[in-house]
């Protein structure tokens, strides 16, 4: 009876042992789209113009690591990536924060665009808009004679044509 009691407290506490690890495990660690959902808004801090996500660096694949242990543990992607820029700047994100110098990103490019359309807009208007005949230089004096010597000649050339004939 003694070894039946021994066995069943044995079995009593190995069922609860294990119970306890299947409740611990109960919460699914996060999945690699999870993870990559929050890397994907991070760029690697370490190599120049590449996401966390993708990065192939084993520094990256520690920081996505972290950021599955931080899922597990609770914290929200906005969390995460506040984490991130604590540590490594603004650099790290995908998208820069909409306060102080950073609004330049936002403002500056619409506004080289508008100034470039207005340009090229006037410069069209220019080009297609028909130019006025440009002022003989040399005075009036100057644009009468000239054409007063063009008849002159014409008629001088006609009466010589018709002696010919």
């Amino acid at each position: 009876m003694k070894k039946f009691l021994y066995t069943l407290i044995f079995t009593f506490l190995l069922g609860a042992l294990f119970t306890g690890v299947a409740l611990a495990q109960g919460n699914n660690p996060p999945t690699d789209d999870e993870v990559n959902a929050v890397a994907h808004k991070l760029y690697c801090p370490v190599c120049e113009s590449t996401p966390l996500d993708v990065c192939p660096t084993e520094a990256c694949h520690d920081w996505r690591e972290l950021i599955r242990t931080m899922l597990a543990e609770g914290k929200t992607e906005d969390e995460i990536i506040k984490h991130f820029e604590e540590q490594y700047g603004a650099r790290v994100l995908a998208e820069p924060p909409k306060e102080g110098f950073y609004w330049l990103v936002y403002l500056l490019p619409p506004a080289v665009i508008l100034a470039g359309a207005v340009v090229l807009f006037r410069s069209l208007k220019e080009w297609t808009k028909p130019k006025a005949a440009a002022p003989v230089s040399g005075g009036a004096g100057g644009a009468s004679s000239s054409s007063a010597e063009k008849d002159e000649y014409v008629t001088r050339l006609e009466e010589e044509l018709k002696k010919q004939k």
